[in-house]
C-alpha cells in the first residue's frame, strides 16, 4: 500500500493568488524524487518550476495548459512507498 502527497499549485509569491500552469515536466507514471522539478506555472512576471515535495511516483490530475489555477489547486499527487 502506498502514501499519497497532493501535488498541488504553491503561492510563488506573496501578491500571487493564481497562476497560469504551462506544463508538466515528468510523465505521468514516473519516478520522481523530492526536489527533481516536475511540473511550470506562470505568472504575470515570470515562469517558476516547481519542486516535487516528496520521492514516489507521479500522477498528472487535470490540470491542462495555459489554463489559470488559484494557489493550493490540486493537479496531481505523488504515490510513496508506504
Amino acid at each position: 500500500m502506498s502514501d499519497q502527497i497532493a501535488v498541488s499549485i504553491p503561492k510563488v509569491s506573496m501578491a500571487i493568488e493564481e497562476v497560469t500552469f504551462i506544463e508538466w515536466l515528468v510523465a505521468d507514471g514516473a519516478t520522481v524524487n523530492e526536489g527533481d522539478q516536475i511540473y511550470s506555472v506562470e505568472t504575470e512576471k515570470v515562469e517558476v518550476e516547481i519542486e516535487a515535495a516528496a520521492s514516489g511516483v507521479l500522477r498528472h490530475g487535470e490540470a491542462v495548459s495555459d489554463e489559470t489555477y488559484a494557489v493550493g489547486t490540486q493537479i496531481g499527487r505523488i504515490e510513496t512507498a508506504a
